[in-house]
């Protein structure tokens, strides 16, 4: 029987399914802009009456009860969500530029995470921006508002406009954060390590996703041999959106000026034996639980590698529940070997 099937049958039936792929892909964006094109309208009609007649709560629940006797199997003709088209369309009053706008892009479960956390329109307009960029779920998207990153996107202390050129100096900067949040790491002060480990374990995406798009993990506790002496980087990635590698050394204890030193010393390293000539500069980010600015300012000033130092955001029980450094990096390992597809190779 397999005689029959033509050689070329395998990438011709890969081939046919990309294009179904893609169909359904293009269908269910089509369907969500007509949905959203939907509500608004629904939300427009329901201001307009509430401009001339007295079009208040009880008028909506018996709006929702027939919408939902005449379209009995359509979802979404709540009170509730009747309530988030009338304010969608307030948010968005002009219905022709929605399409040509991010949010126009979203499902609807993300314009009303919009509409609950956000009242000023250009910020709606930037978060919404960053959804459709960086692929966020609804969770993600509300994680970000909450703990609103774009106050803390590209605003780490770093040195890079000194210790690399202007341009790249300016898309290091971008990847940076101050804070970051890592209240997902939270754990019992008295668990076990291996619980410790395996709560931080189921942790390692959030930690990915928190870092930002684009970041791939290479390794933990990356060996170098610099002439018999054993030198270990506690975490490297890569960026595969810059193409550069980026060290990254979480402490859990208030920076330290020796802090810079070692996390220079490995930039160096992965500079000089790991990085491409298509790579862009390594760069070091440091994450700390506490920081004096002014002594972070002058650490850096002492410094020719490029480096960034950032706090991380834990409540004081958090922090002391925080495990040592040597637990959080084990923890990255045991993913690591869970799920090897997340490796990075830089040399592609």
């Amino acid at each position: 029987m397999s005689s029959l099937v033509p050689s070329d049958y395998a990438a011709t039936l890969e081939s046919i399914k990309r294009l179904v792929h893609e169909a359904r892909y293009i269908a269910q964006r089509r369907v969500n802009t007509e949905l959203l094109r939907l509500y608004w309208q629904i939300g427009a009609a329901i201001i307009e009456r509430q401009k001339t007649a007295a079009w208040g709560s009880k008028v909506l629940v018996q709006l929702s009860a027939d919408l939902r006797a005449e379209f009995p199997t359509a979802k979404g003709f709540s009170p509730a969500n009747l309530r988030y088209m009338r304010r969608f369309a307030e948010a968005w009053p002009e219905h022709d530029s929605i399409r040509q706008r991010p949010v126009g892009e979203l499902p609807w479960g993300h314009v009303i995470e919009l509409l609950d956390k956000l009242d000023d329109p250009e910020l709606r307009e930037w978060y919404s921006a960053k959804d459709i960029a960086q692929g966020w779920s609804r969770p993600v998207l509300a994680h970000q508002i909450t703990t609103p990153l774009h106050l803390r996107e590209g605003t780490a202390p770093s040195n890079f406009l000194h210790a690399l050129e202007r341009r790249d100096s300016e898309l290091a900067q971008q990847i940076t954060k101050d804070p970051f949040t890592l209240e997902f790491l939270a754990i019992d002060g008295d668990a076990a390590e291996r619980e410790l480990e395996d709560r931080l374990v189921e942790r390692i995406i959030d930690t990915l996703r928190e870092l930002g798009p684009g970041f791939a993990f290479v390794g933990r506790q990356v060996h170098f041999d610099v002439d018999g002496d054993d030198f270990f980087a506690d975490l490297l990635f890569f960026h595969v959106d810059q193409l550069r590698y980026v060290v990254i050394e979480l402490k859990t204890t208030k920076f330290d000026p020796r802090d810079a030193g070692q996390l220079g010393f490995y930039v160096a390293l992965v500079e000089d034996r790991l990085r491409k000539p298509q790579h862009q500069p390594t760069v070091g980010m440091l994450l700390v639980a506490d920081k004096n600015e002014s002594v972070v300012r002058y650490a850096l000033a002492g410094t020719t590698q490029p480096i960034a130092v950032s706090r991380y955001d834990l409540s004081p029980a958090e922090q002391a529940a925080l495990p040592a450094e040597d637990a959080l990096t084990r923890a990255v390992a045991l993913e690591l070997d869970d799920h090897p597809q997340r490796q990075a190779n830089p040399s592609d």
